[in-house]
């Protein structure tokens, strides 16, 4: 199974210290071929290569916590895995709002769904009521993402709740918690548009679940907030 995967999104997808792909998103696949009966060859890649090389039919599967959406089932298939908010994080002992973030700058991986849609949306809104703009800064890996905001190059940031729980109980208190998780959506495993993999791994995750590997695996790396008791395909409406 040639798969494509992040790995500077932790807990989800990072690397081990001799720069081997992990995560529990990286491990879930793992255990996804293995009740396939095959070996994953991992590419590590951008997050935004992923789609195109599944489409392009250069890897089978994708692994890089991508937002299961309407516009990106248009190019791929997306096996759903999991049940993930937005959640932010500032700087400890501050008074950082997410709903009164006018003017803030707000750091975000880019090409997610925060950089893509939320901070966009949030933006607007404080430039139609007439008050400053969000200055968004995107960056390619979450270490960088943390790093601008205990550096002060960032007021705040926004990622997937599972990431930010990570990057909070990281740093022991130097950025905390802000605001409460918000816009919970699906994860999703994309694979080629079309393809007969798709029910193969949506069945093979199914079985993962069902035994208790699936919970096993979120508990040990702290992420069973957003574990799902059915595996689907293309789940996401909107």
């Amino acid at each position: 199974l040639q798969v494509g995967t992040i790995t500077d999104y932790p807990p989800n997808e990072t690397k081990t210290a001799d720069g081997k792909p992990t995560g529990w998103a990286v491990e879930l696949v793992g255990e996804i071929a293995s009740e396939l009966g095959l070996n994953v060859e991992y590419q590590e890649l951008l997050f935004d290569s992923i789609l195109p090389r599944i489409e392009g039919g250069a890897i089978d599967l994708g692994v890089g916590s991508f937002t299961d959406t309407v516009e990106r089932q248009q190019v791929v298939d997306f096996v759903n895995y999991y049940s993930a908010g937005s959640l932010w994080a500032a700087a400890a002992g501050g008074s950082i709002d997410p709903d009164n973030a006018c003017g803030l700058t707000v750091a975000v991986m880019k090409d997610g769904t925060q950089h893509l849609d939320e901070l966009p949306t949030r933006s607007k809104e404080c430039v139609d009521a007439g008050k400053p703009a969000i200055n968004i800064l995107p960056f390619t890996g979450q270490p960088e993402v943390t790093t601008a905001v205990v550096q002060g190059q960032a007021d705040a940031f926004s990622a997937d709740s599972p990431v930010t729980i990570e990057a909070v109980d990281a740093l022991g208190g130097e950025i905390e918690i802000v605001g409460e998780m918000f816009d919970t959506a699906p994860y999703g495993l994309p694979v080629a548009k079309g393809s007969e993999l798709a029910e193969h791994v949506r069945a093979a995750l199914q079985t993962i679940i069902d035994d208790g590997r699936y919970l096993e695996l979120l508990k040990k790396y702290h992420s069973e907030s957003g574990a799902i008791t059915e595996a689907t395909i293309n789940i996401a409406a909107e």
